[in-house]
């Protein structure tokens, strides 16, 4: 995991952070219509905590986002090429150390049912799950991390 760094993203980040989530493999198929024209914005990146996880060449290969006000994990992405490699437990250790910062004491996550196993590899809980609504017409998991 060394040869990854964690920073905090720039509104520069945000085609970059667009195109991970664009092209995640995991929002193929069904799945698909939840990313299709999505977009992580500039000021989506300035007003809320989002960091990157940067290789040793400097390329962007995920990241997250931790709303604070809403104790809640909104988007966490890793690019397809780096899966497997620690980036998704380094970004979720370095969230819970955020959290903890902030002063929350726990985060809730609405998983996409795909990543759920990796959000239970990494410390979170299952709590019950959501809903369908809008445009998603599955069942999500809820989970929590709890923060020491």
């Amino acid at each position: 995991m060394s040869e990854f760094t964690v920073r905090r993203a720039t509104a520069e980040d945000a085609p970059r952070l667009t195109r991970l989530v664009r092209t995640s493999g995991a929002y193929r198929g069904d799945y698909a219509p939840m990313v299709e024209g999505y977009q992580v914005g500039g000021t989506y990146i300035e007003h809320h905590r989002v960091f990157v996880a940067v290789g040793a060449d400097g390329r962007v290969v995920g990241f997250y986002v931790l709303l604070v006000e809403e104790a809640e994990l909104d988007l966490a992405f890793v690019a397809d090429s780096a899966q497997g490699l620690g980036v998704g437990r380094l970004l979720m250790e370095h969230m819970t150390e955020q959290a903890g910062a902030a002063g929350l004491r726990t985060v809730r996550v609405v998983a996409h049912p795909p990543a759920e196993e990796f959000y239970l590899r990494t410390g979170a809980v299952r709590t019950g799950t959501v809903r369908p609504t809008g445009h998603i017409y599955w069942e999500r998991p809820e989970l929590r991390y709890d923060i020491a």
